[in-house]
Order: C-alpha cells, then sequence, then structure tokens
C-alpha cells in the first residue's frame, strides 16, 4: 500500500473526523499507514476495532497502525498492549497537522509505554474549544457532515463518551458558514450537521445562540444549500427557532431523529435523561402537527439495569405513541466507570432478546411507512447509480442510472423488502 488508508467506526462526528485526519494525513505525504478511527458507544464497537486490527496488520504485515477515536481516547493502554498497533492517538491529537507531520518525519515525541508503543493521548477534559476544519469533501459519499458542536456536559449512567470527548463546546457561525459554503461550492446538495449533544449549541459562545438561532442564519448565509439534516436531538432541549423552522423552512428536510434510549418514565430517570415519556410524545406531536409530512427516528436501549418486563413494554409502546418509523436499536453494553454499570444487571440473553423485539416492531413500522409512500412523488439524493434516500429519510433503488450527487425527483413505485423501488422523473 501507499496511500494512508483510514477505517472509521461509529458515528457521524467521526466519519467527518476521518475527512480532516485525511486531509491532514495527504498534506504531510502520509504513506504505508492504516488508522483506525474507533468508537466507544458498546463493546461490541470495541470488539469490531480490535479485530480489524489484527486483520489489517494480517494482510499489511509492513504497515504502520496507528488507532485514535474516543475507544483509544478512553482506553489508550488497552490498544497499546496489542502487538499489531504501532501508535496511539487521542481526539484532539487526531485533528492536528502536527501530529502526521510526526508521524510522516518519525520523529514523534508522545509519551511510550512498556510495550513500546507510542501513546500522544491528551486529558481530553482539559480542551475547552473546538477549532474550526475546512474540508472540501467526503470519499464515497454523497452527503457531507458538518461538525457544529463537540463533547458534553452530561452524564448519563450508561454513557462513556463524555470521557472520549470532553465538555461541550461549539464551532462558531462564522467557521460554519465558510465549512457549507464550500461543501456546496464543491457539488454538495445535503448537508448534514452533526455533534456529540447538537441541542446544547451555543452555550459556550458568545450571546449564547440557540441550535434554532444558528441554523436559521446558516440557512440565510448559504441560500444556495438545498438539503439540510440535523443529527441526534434531545426533544426537551429544541427551542422555538428551530420549531418555527420546521414549520417554515421547507430546506430543513422532515426527518427527526431523537435520543429517547427508553419510554419507561423510572428508566429514564436511572438513566439520568433530560426528557420523559411524555416530553418525547409531545415532541412528536408539535412537530407532525406543524410538519404533517414529518418522520421520526430513535435510538433506543433494551435491557438497560433494572428494567422489568413491564418497563420493556413502555419502550415497546413509546414506538407507536412517538409514531417512530427508523429505530437503532442497542442491548444494554456495560461501560466501565459509568454509574449504569454498577447498579443490577439485567441478564444478556434477555437483553438480546428485548432488542430483537424492538427491531421487529421497528421492521413494522418503517414497512408500513415505505408502503404508504407507493404511489407519491419524492426528492431523492442520488448516492449511488441507482440507489439513494428520499428527504424522508427512506432508503430508494432506482430503476435506472442517475448521476451521484444529483437531487431527483421520482415516481414510488413499490415497497421491495426494506427498500423503495422507484423510476426517475422524465
Amino acid at each position: 500500500m501507499s496511500a494512508p488508508r483510514i477505517v472509521t467506526f461509529g458515528c457521524r462526528l467521526n466519519a467527518y473526523e476521518t475527512e480532516i485526519m485525511r486531509a491532514h494525513a495527504s498534506k504531510a505525504g502520509l504513506t504505508d499507514t492504516v488508522i483506525f478511527n474507533t468508537c466507544a458507544v458498546t463493546a461490541e464497537a470495541e470488539r469490531q476495532a480490535r479485530q480489524a486490527i489484527r486483520r489489517a496488520r494480517r494482510e499489511n504485515p509492513s504497515a504502520r497502525i496507528v488507532v485514535t477515536g474516543c475507544a483509544a481516547q478512553i482506553d489508550p493502554g488497552a490498544f497499546a498492549a496489542m502487538g499489531e498497533v504501532d501508535m496511539v492517538m487521542g481526539n484532539e491529537e487526531k485533528l492536528d497537522p502536527e501530529s502526521f507531520r510526526r508521524l510522516k518525519d518519525g520523529n514523534s515525541t508522545g509519551n511510550g509505554n512498556s510495550t513500546g508503543v507510542e501513546i500522544r493521548v491528551n486529558d481530553i477534559m482539559s480542551v475547552h474549544e473546538t477549532a474550526p476544519h475546512m474540508i472540501t469533501g467526503f470519499e464515497g459519499r454523497a452527503r457531507a457532515f458538518v461538525q457544529v458542536q463537540q463533547g458534553c456536559d452530561h452524564r448519563c449512567t450508561f454513557c462513556i463518551i463524555p470521557f472520549g470527548r470532553g465538555p461541550s463546546r461549539s464551532v462558531p457561525l462564522g467557521a460554519l458558514v465558510r465549512q457549507v459554503r464550500t461543501l456546496t461550492e464543491g457539488g454538495f446538495r445535503e448537508v448534514v450537521l452533526t455533534g456529540v449533544d447538537i441541542t446544547d449549541y451555543g452555550t459556550d459562545l458568545p450571546g449564547r445562540p440557540t441550535l434554532g438561532a444558528m441554523v436559521r442564519r446558516l440557512l440565510v448565509q448559504v441560500p444556495e444549500l438545498e438539503r439540510l439534516r440535523l443529527s441526534s436531538l434531545d426533544p426537551v432541549e429544541v427551542d422555538q427557532d428551530l420549531f418555527a423552522l420546521i414549520e417554515s423552512e421547507p430546506r430543513l428536510l422532515p426527518y427527526f431523529h431523537l435520543g429517547l434510549q427508553s419510554g419507561d418514565d423510572m428508566i429514564l430517570k436511572r438513566m439520568k435523561r433530560r426528557h420523559s415519556r411524555t416530553d418525547a410524545i409531545a415532541f412528536c406531536a408539535r412537530v407532525r402537527a406543524l410538519r404533517p409530512d414529518a418522520v421520526f427516528g430513535a435510538d433506543l436501549i433494551a435491557g438497560f439495569p433494572t428494567e422489568t418486563e413491564a418497563m420493556f413494554e413502555q419502550t415497546m409502546d413509546i414506538v407507536g405513541a412517538c409514531g417512530l418509523t427508523y429505530l437503532h436499536v442497542f442491548p444494554y453494553s456495560e461501560r466501565p466507570e459509568t454509574a449504569a454499570a454498577r447498579m443490577p444487571q439485567v441478564p444478556v440473553t434477555l437483553r438480546r432478546e428485548r432488542a430483537a423485539r424492538l427491531r421487529e416492531a421497528g421492521a413494522m413500522r418503517l414497512r408500513d411507512f415505505l408502503d404508504g409512500r407507493v404511489g407519491t412523488s419524492a426528492r431523492v439524493l442520488v448516492e449511488g447509480a441507482r440507489s439513494g434516500r428520499s428527504e424522508h429519510y427512506a432508503p430508494v433503488t432506482l430503476d435506472r442510472d442517475a448521476v451521484a450527487g444529483a437531487v431527483i425527483s421520482a415516481r414510488i413505485l413499490r415497497r421491495a423488502g426494506d427498500r423503495l423501488e422507484a423510476r426517475p422523473a422524465a
């Protein structure tokens, strides 16, 4: 191999940061390197990363292997102990162009350990600003992700991510406008605003602008942006400006993903979530009243500690009560040093069984939604020669080739499994 290869796990924020690393590595002239941008949300995410690292070493015996991302930030020693790894970088270091120049020159000055593997991981809790970064594209993607916020000041009892990302900090509007304008000038028709806790946007900036105020000003200042999506929202933190945009701004697409995690109030309290069951249902009802074609997705955890069958049924019930279409279901995964890991645990087999039931409920809801789209028209962002996603985030297969990256009108012909089949308008 010659050019560096970056393997990305986890969230959209990681995908955005991978492009920053790709640009830094290219500018530094780095070669023969495989970089793993890891995730720490679940134990399974970490297992998959370790498995991929071992496979990469077998396939590239002479390459330098670098591990970064949240899992590396939280437990750098575990990755340094792997015989396949040459260097571990933290989440701050991976965005620093100097890290890649040092890799190229072979004269990094990070702290070593008993294995001889270099570890360059700062105390992420000491970081209180997010340096703006400019990227021009996304390898292999038709939509672009833009970081608006980083880190989290909340401490949900199941979540390790604040220890991988640090405190909440926001990207100023001017930098966001420049980034989105650069991407649209490069041909991107759809942008997704992402972060760890985007409804916390602006609390650290002068004047404390809200997420909605930032989105409104962004859309005004970048009129050429055709489609805008938001990543996961906390339903109780959405501000009035954002509700007004949901009602009046067609460029803000009608798909909203929520970090619900549970439908039971006692479990939500034990998770230390900010919303209640009633809050979640009221949010969806309000958005649907403002935007009748709105579609909702949600993150849900099955088998959280102390969850009884009755509590789990409340989560099953909220799928219908909120009218959720897209479910992202996790069996609860213990994360070291979190409060939930010290609570009475639900057996792993039961967590998996409940997760399967939730996924089946989600699959039924998705099929019903897709069936309801048959015979309608959609605006599809083409992601491959014959595939894309509608404004409602529905996966679409086209019956003829179309240009990747274009937004086209298409007539929905039928549902095929968990996808729609459509014919582009003449």
